[in-house]
């Protein structure tokens, strides 16, 4: 993540990963409740990192 953010720089990384990290936050605060921390943080990066691609293949960003 830290080497990501640097080489992207902040502003753009929020503007690329803010809707897909507060959709996935929101997600997870509403539907994961599995009792168990780990499980519960790891659900919610995978959900990150899914609406992370589709936003990606929707926008077209991945072809860089």
């Amino acid at each position: 993540m830290y080497s990501y953010v640097r080489t992207v720089g902040i502003p753009a990384f929020l503007v690329r990963e803010a809707p897909a990290f507060g959709t996935a936050f929101i997600v997870a605060e509403l539907f994961y409740k599995f009792h168990s921390f780990a499980l519960e943080t790891g659900a919610f990066l995978v959900t990150w990192y899914a609406l992370s691609w589709v936003q990606a293949q929707v926008t077209g960003s991945h072809t860089k």
